[in-house]
């Protein structure tokens, strides 16, 4: 038989914890009413054996739940309780049909903790690896005004929107850098294989090389003989960002020269915009809190430059005052040395720092976004204006990626056709001055 344990008051009311077993918790609560006592609370204790059966159920798994399962579990979930299933019914629905992995041993520990009492934010927050702030803020903005099936319609098409503009930019990014790898593979080939032996078959001959041969030539040389150390280049590269990330000034820096290069950095700004006007929204019309809304947002930005200014839209809340004037105001990122840096040492030296000195400046948030927040806040529809601004950045991502990839198709085809063309040239001009001289 269930045990269940309860805090109650007696009749001088001194608070009494005990424990009582019954058949389900209305029996339990008639027990304890019966013994002179007003329940305060009571929670099913789990037994051993649930407990045994729990860890049995549960499977090895490593790392966090995937943001496209959670986003399929969502919709899933959504579906049930607008079908009126009962919420623990619906979790262990989708618990049994989960196949083994992080999502199902979090479904496990959210059904545990329900049954012993706790609500579903509660029992969602037992489980960090499978639901964030966002997801369990959202959840318990629902519970508080009853309206969960709601709630979770909103938060599976969050989380569908935002896949879909994930995967677009993925799948966009996926083309040139298949085509840059494997041409990197086959100019190394003909770097370190092909050019030796042309370079044999000259020396054989005594010829003269044009300046153009001997270059290639060089090259080919220093690839051969130090090619570990262009496995070293990007290892020292990545090891350096790294480094220069480990501390907060640092991580700033890369982050401000990442939304200042040139094209791909209005691309990463615009889907940064995207995201966190969409989550702010999100988090608004679902009720929560707009300081709390404010810091989930900051954090799902991923850019420290994002960070600081919904910090400084934070403090401004808290004063009362609005959201659209500190978006303007502290916009303009500041300069920042190791910005200059990035910039020169990722973009051609001088020409990198003076595009950096001459646009560094520049505002990382539109007049749009501040406008129409600025209506939202006087019209009280700033979910609605922000879920409108988000709709505009993701269609110009769409745009954005879209055209990149169709210009970076001949764009690359230039490029290689380019390095094709000078070594066959560099090649084959000497072989031609040989054969003449054969010929004579």
């Amino acid at each position: 038989m269930p045990t269940f344990e309860f805090v109650a008051r007696d009749a001088t009311g001194a608070e009494i914890r005990d424990i009582v077993e019954a058949p389900n918790e209305e029996e339990a609560h008639a027990t304890i009413r019966q013994m002179g006592y007003y329940v305060t609370k009571i929670t099913q204790k789990k037994s051993t054996a649930t407990d045994a059966a729990g860890r049995k159920r549960r499977s090895f798994a490593i790392g966090r739940v995937k943001r496209k399962v959670l986003t399929v579990f969502t919709r899933q979930l959504s579906i049930l309780q607008d079908a009126g299933l009962p919420i623990l019914r619906s979790l262990r629905i989708l618990e049994e049909q989960a196949p083994p992995g992080a999502l199902k041993n979090a479904l496990i520990t959210v059904c545990e903790e329900i049954e012993g009492g706790a609500t579903l934010s509660e029992a969602m927050a037992k489980a960090p690896k499978a639901f964030d702030r966002l997801y369990i803020n959202m959840i318990k903005a629902g519970e508080a005004g009853g309206a969960l099936e709601i709630i979770l319609q909103r938060l599976a098409e969050f989380l569908e929107k935002a896949e879909s503009l994930k995967r677009k930019v993925r799948g966009a990014m996926v083309y040139p850098i298949v085509v840059i790898v494997v041409a990197i593979l086959i100019l190394t080939f003909i770097m370190i294989k092909i050019v030796p032996e042309f370079e044999k078959i000259f020396e054989e001959f005594d010829a003269e090389l044009p300046a153009m041969t001997q270059l290639l030539i060089n090259i080919s040389n220093a690839m051969f003989r130090y090619w570990w150390a262009f496995l070293l280049i990007p290892v020292a590269i990545y090891l350096l960002v790294a480094i220069s990330c480990s501390f907060r000034y640092g991580r700033l820096g890369w982050d401000l020269f990442k939304l200042r290069i040139p094209v791909f950095g209005k691309l990463i700004q615009k889907n940064i915009l995207a995201r966190t006007t969409r989550t702010l929204g999100t988090l608004i019309a679902s009720g929560v809190p707009i300081l709390e809304a404010l810091n989930i947002t900051r954090e799902t930005s991923n850019n420290l430059m994002f960070e600081n200014l919904y910090a400084k839209v934070y403090e401004s809340i808290r004063e009362g005052e609005t959201i659209a004037a500190p978006l303007k105001e502290y916009s303009a990122p500041p300069f920042h040395p190791i910005t200059l840096f990035w910039c020169g040492f990722f973009l051609a030296g001088p020409v990198g720092m003076l595009f950096y000195l001459l646009r560094g400046r520049q505002r990382v948030v539109d007049d749009i976004v501040v406008n129409m927040v600025d209506v939202g806040e006087e019209t009280g529809e700033l979910d609605t204006m922000l879920y409108k601004v988000a709709d505009v950045y993701d269609e110009e991502v769409k745009v954005m990626t879209d055209t990149l990839t169709s210009l970076l198709e001949p764009i690359m085809i230039c490029v290689l056709g380019g390095m094709v063309g000078f070594i066959v040239i560099a090649l084959f001009m000497p072989l031609i001055s040989l054969i003449s001289k054969l010929s004579r």
